[in-house]
């Protein structure tokens, strides 16, 4: 056999595995992009606003059985649960919204001021994690939690058309109860603004320094999703700034941040090649963010007042002063 003959079945194998390769490569990388799509859309995407039905006529009176006030608080990552008892949170007991929304349970009765805790899922899963740890996306819990405090909310409006109402919020909480509040201040809310008497923030996720009362030590940085707005990983969306701030409730919105809490003082705009230097040096101070975890200590003003205790003694202080409707 001749060594031409040789050389070209050599070159025509050569090129069949060539081929093969090449499909096997485009198999892998269709497979590839096919399990992060799924990847996606099993973790959910932060789902768009829910529509409210137009409020109320306000009447003259309202029934007996309505609060003046309504309470709302929503609870952060890992401190509620979708089945809790709305009246008497048991999912955690060290949830920090239970040294906010207790005293202003002993504080008022019950027809004076309604305490509700928003129960919903309150997870945070991994996105890498291998194997999968079991929970819920951070959107998919921020979207839980949005929908059964936005349909409670509009739920007690429309059963009680002269109720105001104060909402509080941690973490994970503040971003749903800041959310709601700036959709309210902005005319697009469950509620009209000039129903709301007050919202407590802590450690808001998408705190702008440029919105809202900032209560406490100053503090440079602004909230995880302003510092990293625009990062998309399955089922984490840091979704940036709230357009307009709280609009009309900008002057009755207070937000508390310790710092060094890299959830509401991140570094500004970290993602600009310019700032990627000081922002890197800022990591240390994040290392298991310790300091998300001592807001129940944490002072906020000269009288030793710690930010849950400011919050409650601030909402009760609205409480007090809030109107009176006539019930029939």
């Amino acid at each position: 056999m001749s060594r031409r003959g040789t050389r070209g079945r050599r070159v025509s194998r050569g090129r069949r595995l060539g081929r093969w390769v090449l499909v096997a490569v485009a198999v892998f990388v269709v497979v590839v992009l096919a399990i992060i799509a799924l990847w996606y859309l099993l973790a959910g995407r932060v789902p768009p606003p829910i529509p409210t039905p137009p409020p109320p006529d306000r009447p003259q009176s309202q029934p007996a059985s309505c609060p003046d006030v309504q309470v709302v608080a929503i609870p952060g990552t890992w401190e509620s649960s979708a089945v809790d008892d709305p009246y008497n949170p048991t999912a955690n007991p060290l949830s920090l919204m239970l040294n906010i929304t207790r005293p202003l349970q002993e504080r008022f009765d019950s027809s004076r001021a309604d305490v509700y805790t928003v129960p919903y899922v309150a997870q945070f899963s991994n996105p890498v994690a291998l194997p999968p740890d079991g929970q819920q996306s951070y959107n998919n819990s921020r979207g839980e939690g949005t929908a059964r405090a936005t349909e409670f909310i509009a739920a007690r409006h429309a059963e009680c058309p002269l109720t105001t109402f104060a909402l509080t919020g941690f973490s994970q909480g503040a971003v749903i109860a800041g959310d709601l509040a700036a959709r309210i201040g902005s005319g697009d809310g469950p509620i009209p603004a000039d129903q709301v008497l007050g919202v407590g923030l802590i450690a808001d996720g998408r705190r702008d320094p440029a919105h809202g009362l900032q209560v406490g030590p100053p503090v440079a940085g602004v909230g995880a999703e302003l510092s990293l707005a625009g990062l998309e990983v399955p089922g984490i969306t840091m979704t940036g700034p709230r357009p307009g701030g709280f609009g009309e409730l900008d002057d009755r919105t207070a937000t508390i941040c310790a710092p060094s809490d890299g959830i509401c003082d991140a570094p500004p705009q970290a993602f600009r090649p310019g700032n990627w230097i000081s922002s890197a040096a800022r990591l240390l101070e994040y290392n298991n963010n310790p300091v998300h975890a001592l807001y129940n200590t944490f002072v906020v003003d000269d009288s030793g007042a710690t930010s849950t205790q400011w919050t409650a003694s601030w909402l009760g202080d609205k409480i007090d002063a809030a109107p009176h409707p006539p019930h029939s």
